[in-house]
């Protein structure tokens, strides 16, 4: 199976649908979206930063998005428009947002994507990831993106096949209309098909095939109280 950049997104009017050329497989836009950034950034504030929030002079801020007090963001980024960066949101640079997304309280965004309409708006971390258009995160969602092993290179497993990424910070690609369920965790090298849905507190991991639902099954006992 080829994992290419189309199967996963509408790139037909995505600004930025430059960034996944000659991209074999839809991870390889994760080592470009730095040097992308920085070749296409011009400074600039086209948008509302309120009072209170911090915005480094190396970002460009769209028409009609809006920087709430006590968010923070640091460049190089490039934000589209129409954009909502919430209170308390935190980004860190090497950061691509499209239009009318969404980048909540207590949201940190790293070396990280987000296609059009895409939303991380409660307590998310997304690095090294992609988020497809009209993707959401559920509250607590995390994009881990980082092995607790020895060996910290990512590998895909894919049925029986186990594909090497080469990368060693990789979170998560969900593609176009993905949603997750509050508090669940996509460990490192997720790759979510187009909409898929994830259950919440599921901790997920390797391919889940487009229009596909993660189901958590838990079980419970139920006993009455003791006088």
């Amino acid at each position: 199976m080829r994992f290419l950049p189309e199967e996963f997104f509408d790139l037909a009017g995505f600004h930025h649908r430059e960034i996944f050329r000659d991209c074999d497989e839809v991870w390889d836009v994760l080592r470009k979206i730095g040097a992308y950034v920085r070749q296409h950034l011009r400074p600039g504030i086209l948008g509302t930063v309120e009072n209170g929030a911090f915005v480094a002079p190396d970002v460009w801020i769209g028409k009609g998005t809006v920087v709430e007090p006590f968010a923070c963001v640091k460049g190089p980024t490039i934000i589209g428009e129409n954009c909502q960066i919430r209170s308390g949101a935190y980004i860190r640079g090497d950061v691509l947002v499209g239009n009318r997304c969404v980048v909540g309280n207590s949201t940190e965004l790293k070396n990280t994507l987000l296609l059009d309409g895409a939303a991380a708006p409660h307590y998310n971390y997304c690095g090294d990831s992609v988020l497809g258009n009209r993707t959401n995160l559920g509250a607590g969602t995390k994009l881990s993106n980082f092995k607790i092993a020895a060996d910290k290179t990512i590998r895909l497993r894919v049925g029986d096949k186990v594909i090497d990424t080469g990368l060693e910070k990789f979170g998560a690609i969900l593609g176009d209309g993905a949603l997750t369920g509050c508090n669940s965790v996509l460990n490192p090298g997720t790759i979510l098909g187009r909409n898929v849905m994830v259950y919440a507190c599921a901790a997920v991991r390797g391919y889940i095939p487009h229009n596909t639902v993660a189901k958590l099954k838990q079980e419970f006992d139920y006993a009455p109280l003791k006088p």
